[in-house]
């Protein structure tokens, strides 16, 4: 039976997960520390990964497993904070002061082994920092970087695959077969292998970039690789130009939507959503040939997709699936943006978190900037912070950070044409937000993406209308709406079609004025556990599309009016777990097409008039209500009811 490549690389590195298990199983109460080391791309991640999913280690560990991604600009005292609670078996957020810094080390033990991963760790500073010295307590260190002695206690330096595992491997990325098909060249293949010097990342990704390729292409490709110098743990470089291949053989296009990848932090998983609103904003394309361009950029194992159980339909909100990047890819798109001088440059990156603007860039700040995107990523900002630059063609900009004070810089006044802007705050509290009237000189902004931060009141006169402003998207976000009177959505956002709200868990209801925003389209309010109602005046929402309004937890019922919206075909009510009913008024909904409502355990029957509902095709429910929609299957020509299982995984233990 053919394996998948996952299952190949497993197989290639069954020897090394068994001698790090071997390292992790000794003494079972000691404090240990364990390293595993190799160049990037070489399969450190995947063979910890494999280890932390491993029954014996499950076993042995009780679960009692942490996993966290270090990277190059950590947030040490988050991380720090992480472990102590882990070790202390507490939440989070309530164990800052469990062992006051320098003196965990004392008479701290845990009951039973437990596991502190470490990974992507570059700094002998930083590790030192996150080891904690506690009975009972291993920590598996994940690094390109091979630590002294004097830190671990062990380590295994990884191995490339074996030459039959690294043909299979690449077989299957390229041919969809773990062998060479009859009738290829042989030794061209293995020459090829060879040039990538056995390492599962490069083969899988130059594999699936010569998949399907005639094989003209295959002998330009040997000798392009041949051109590069050999690979060892100081020459990053040359891996980034080898892995260049796989990159030139893309379109334009999806190149351009590749390099852009680069601009997002190392290490974090990137919503969907922001990313399709890089790439249309940028790229001039609709969101389904985005979300094709994203499928041919997985296809060739350029990047990875994560979806949530929902995702999946037409209706899916993209903030339901995220985007993963292997670090090395990461860099490769960086190395291929940085290739020009700064001022000329298409992606202006900050590769790293840094503590204010690179010097790089302060060196040239007296000529224009010519990026379309910019990417910042910082701690606390000030304005004084700041530089004065010029950005004169910018599209989009990203702003991520790692504090709770953060000063939005004057700059944006200088990006007449930004359509996209992204503010995405990394740090453990939500951020207050500074010099937000300064978005009001944004005329052309068509796209705002707001992360944990807290929005404040600002005094009516002082707010610009957005004018063009189509999507706008809160999550984890604090929103002060004391004195809604001061608040008229509908001036502020009149283009305004699609506004998602996540996790803003104090929002008790939604402004009135949203009801006047005649243009929305989709409106997603998700997580929000303390919101109680929607307004009276829902039902002038007159071209709404799409609503959802799942893990809501205080929503009884749905608000008068539902009748008048007669252009909605999407509706989600999942995880309202106090909602009473659909309401009768849901019958006038004539373009419904689609009710998802898994988990409302008090919604027991269904309005008589859902079989009115002509355009109804699917259903989503659970078991205890799936027999009355069953029922108006006889009624609904072409209605699918679909019944969901409840699905646990352990798999976010090592998350």
């Amino acid at each position: 039976m053919e394996m998948d490549e996952d299952e190949i690389v497993k197989v290639g590195m069954e020897l090394g997960i068994k001698k790090v298990k071997d390292m992790v199983f000794v003494d079972e109460m000691c404090h240990w520390v364990i390293g595993v080391n190799g160049i990037g791309g070489s399969g450190k991640t995947t063979l910890v990964r494999e280890i932390c999913r491993d029954d014996e280690v499950r076993s042995y560990f009780s679960n009692r497993i942490l996993f966290l991604t270090v990277s190059q600009s950590p947030n040490v005292e988050q991380l720090r904070r992480r472990i102590r609670g882990f070790l202390a078996d507490c939440e989070m957020n309530g164990c800052s002061d469990i062992a006051p810094k320098g003196t965990e080390y004392g008479n701290w033990k845990t009951d039973m082994p437990v596991l502190v991963v470490l990974d992507d760790v570059w700094s002998l500073q930083v590790l030192q920092q996150l080891i904690f010295k506690v009975p009972g307590c291993k920590t598996l260190v994940v690094s390109r970087v091979k630590f002294p002695s004097s830190i671990l206690n062990a380590s295994y330096e990884m191995d490339l695959l074996a030459e039959e595992d690294a043909v299979s491997l690449f077989c299957h990325t390229a041919f969809g077969r773990s062998s060479i098909p009859p009738g290829w060249d042989e030794d061209l293949i293995k020459q090829i292998v060879e040039k990538c010097k056995r390492l599962p990342l490069a083969l899988k990704v130059i594999g699936a970039s010569l998949r399907d390729q005639p094989e003209k292409y295959w002998s330009g490709a040997k000798k392009r690789l041949s051109r590069a110098q050999p690979i060892n743990d100081s020459h990053e470089t040359e891996l980034l130009n080898r892995m260049r291949l796989s990159i030139d053989y893309l379109s334009e296009k999806v190149k351009s939507c590749f390099l852009d990848l680069g601009s997002f932090p190392e290490d974090k998983k990137i919503p969907l959503d922001v990313l399709i609103n890089v790439w249309t904003e940028l790229h001039d394309i609709d969101e389904e040939e985005g979300y094709a361009i994203l499928d041919e950029l997985s296809s060739k194992n350029l990047l990875t997709l994560v979806k949530d159980s929902r995702a999946g339909d037409k209706y899916s909100s993209y903030y339901e699936i995220s985007v993963c990047q292997h670090d090395v890819l990461r860099d490769l798109a960086i190395y291929m943006s940085s290739l020009e001088r700064v001022n000329h440059r298409k992606r202006l990156v900050m590769a790293r978190r840094e503590n204010g603007v690179p010097k790089e860039w302060e060196r040239d700040v007296d000529q224009p900037f010519l990026a379309r995107i910019v990417s910042v990523h910082t701690g606390e900002m000030r304005e004084m912070d700041w530089l004065n630059m010029d950005f004169p063609k910018v599209e989009v900009l990203i702003l991520n950070f790692d504090a709770t004070d953060y000063f939005l810089p004057h700059f944006i006044e200088n990006m007449p044409k930004l359509r996209a802007l992204v503010l995405i705050n990394y740090s453990a509290k939500t951020a207050k937000i500074h010099n937000l009237s300064v978005l009001g000189k944004l005329t052309n902004l068509r796209s705002l993406w707001f992360e944990k931060v807290s929005i404040p009141q600002l005094p009516k006169d002082t707010i610009v209308p957005l004018t063009n402003l189509r999507k706008l998207s809160l999550l984890l976000c604090t929103i002060n709406l004391k004195d809604e009177s001061e608040l008229d959505l509908s001036r502020l956002f009149p283009r305004l079609t699609e506004l998602a709200m996540d996790h803003c868990i104090e929002m008790t209801m939604l402004p009135s004025s949203l009801c006047r925003v005649k243009t929305l389209k989709s409106l997603s309010i998700t997580n929000c556990e303390s919101l109680e109602e929607l307004p009276c005046d829902f039902g002038m929402l007159l071209f709404l599309q799409i609503l959802r309004v799942y893990a809501c937890p205080k929503l009884k019922t749905l608000p008068i009016g539902v009748k008048n919206l007669i252009w909605l075909e999407h509706i989600d009510v999942s995880q309202c777990v106090n909602l009473h009913c659909l309401s009768e008024e849901i019958g006038g909904c004539l373009s419904l097409k689609e009710i998802v409502m898994r988990e409302c355990p008090q919604i027991k029957n269904l309005p008589k008039a859902v079989s009115g509902l002509r355009s109804l095709r699917r259903v989503i429910c659970d078991e205890e209500v799936s027999c009355h929609w069953k029922e108006m299957e006889k009624e609904l020509p072409g209605l699918c009811v679909q019944v969901v299982e409840q699905c646990f995984d352990l798999d976010w233990l090592i998350e």
